[in-house]
């Protein structure tokens, strides 16, 4: 596996650099999270979408600590569907990703005690080339660039949990900016409404985050 995992991209966007307060709702970032492990499997070539359910196709570890725990819980249990991984892996899933990302000194936490007696943490970002690193990714895509197969997979992940306000665009620019994710994600093949024959992503990849697309979006209902 190389580069950043989706899922620490993710939780960057998602969390004010500052604060190191998350930007939405817990559930929808949980989930997100969830999904986008699954996918980083999927680009790793260990897991797959067939018949309804994802199912490893190489127990091979990735090197990458929190991706290997959950490889390993799906070898180790009977087929399921990606609704029901999204939600059995959501919880205490952000704990162990934001482990890492102090652990690399990407992000610090922050300990605070709230009425005397409640711990409160937030993530302030220590180290911002690998969040920019992402935005520019993003950027590039939202701006006529072709993305590759990582990129396109996260902008997914940006459009179904909604998260156009965490590029930094509002109003108009944010409409737009999510009718450029939807496109990103129907030309590559992730909504499983176009042909993946002269697209960058593999269709093994493409038929696991639209499966996974559909799931995150059931979970958090329609758009309001």
């Amino acid at each position: 596996m190389t580069g950043v995992p989706l899922a620490e991209e993710l939780l960057l966007l998602a969390h004010d650099d500052e604060s190191g307060k998350a930007t939405m709702p817990r559930i929808s970032l949980d989930l997100g999270m969830a999904a986008a492990v699954l996918i980083e499997l999927a680009l790793a070539g260990r897991i797959a979408y067939a018949e309804g359910a994802l199912t490893v196709v190489d127990a091979t570890p990735t090197g990458e600590p929190v991706t290997d725990d959950i490889l390993a819980r799906i070898a180790a249990d009977t087929p399921h569907s990606p609704s029901s991984w999204v939600q059995r892996l959501r919880h205490g899933l952000r704990d162990k990703v934001l482990g890492d990302l102090c652990a690399h000194g990407v992000v610090r936490d922050v300990d605070e005690t709230e009425l005397g007696f409640i711990h409160v943490h937030r993530y302030p970002v220590l180290d911002p080339s690998v969040e920019a690193e992402t935005r520019q990714r993003l950027v590039a895509a939202l701006t006529g660039d072709a993305p590759d197969e990582r990129t396109a997979a996260l902008a997914t992940l940006v459009a179904v949990l909604r998260m156009e306000s965490a590029l930094g665009v509002t109003g108009e620019a944010a409409t737009e900016a999510r009718r450029r994710l939807e496109a990103i994600a129907s030309g590559a093949g992730f909504s499983g409404e176009v042909s993946l024959e002269s697209s960058v992503v593999r269709p093994s990849v493409g038929l696991v985050v639209a499966a996974l697309g559909r799931a995150v979006q059931a979970a958090l209902g329609p758009r309001r």
